[in-house]
């Protein structure tokens, strides 16, 4: 087997829609996001645990739709308006809880793009009553949203995802690694992500390709 080559280069992680792997545990949200223009009342809350997906169809949604990504976190500091004249997407509401500003800038951005008949997304781990937020009128308006759920992952898309994570990486593991790992991984988009970069740290340091044999030495050491 030709030796692979590990670079300690940053990972880019691929976000179109033909990267997006369908599985019962997705579907749904998936078809949700396509069909964005029957939103009801044109906002939709996608929520899903770390690594479940939700920025990967944030952009799916964008390149449907001609949206804008923003930071929730970022939003004090936006220019409302201007992000209101495009539908958008607000990524990880749910950790802006009780900043006053940052709650107060999605509450004004929620209300002017519904105005201006811009469809909003929204994503979060968990539904919007959860959030403890501590603007009622933005968590009312939250809460009147549709909301869609990506579960966690069946074997078909725990696989898919390890093989989005290790190209990511530039990573080419032996053909039986990830059978390997789906059996014996926890059943979690994070815990995918964490061993992807264990083996990636442990090729790297001892100038090894991915394979079952290192997959295990990892898993041993955790």
């Amino acid at each position: 087997m030709p030796r692979q080559l590990s670079f300690d280069l940053p990972a880019r992680p691929a976000l179109g829609r033909d990267d997006f792997f369908v599985s019962p545990a997705n579907a749904e949200a998936l078809a949700t996001v396509e069909g964005w223009r029957d939103w009801p009342g044109g906002k939709l809350v996608l929520v899903g645990p770390k690594g479940a997906g939700k920025t990967h169809l944030a952009h799916v949604w964008a390149a449907l739709s001609g949206a804008r990504i923003v930071a929730a976190a970022e939003l004090a500091a936006a220019d409302i308006p201007a992000l209101a004249a495009h539908p958008v997407a607000v990524e990880d509401a749910d950790r802006i809880a009780q900043d006053g500003a940052a709650e107060a800038a999605l509450f004004h951005l929620h209300n002017l793009a519904l105005a201006e008949r811009r469809a909003l997304l929204v994503t979060g781990r968990d539904a919007p009553g959860r959030w403890g937020l501590g603007l009622p009128d933005l968590e009312s308006r939250l809460q009147a949203a549709g909301i869609v759920r990506l579960a966690a992952p069946d074997d078909a898309l725990l696989s898919a995802l390890l093989a989005k994570l290790f190209a990511d990486r530039q990573l080419s593991p032996s053909p039986d690694t990830i059978t390997y790992l789906t059996r014996r991984i926890d059943r979690s988009f994070a815990a995918a992500a964490r061993i992807v970069a264990k083996l990636d740290r442990a090729a790297l340091a001892g100038k090894r390709p991915v394979t079952r044999a290192l997959a295990a030495e990892v898993l041993d050491e955790t």
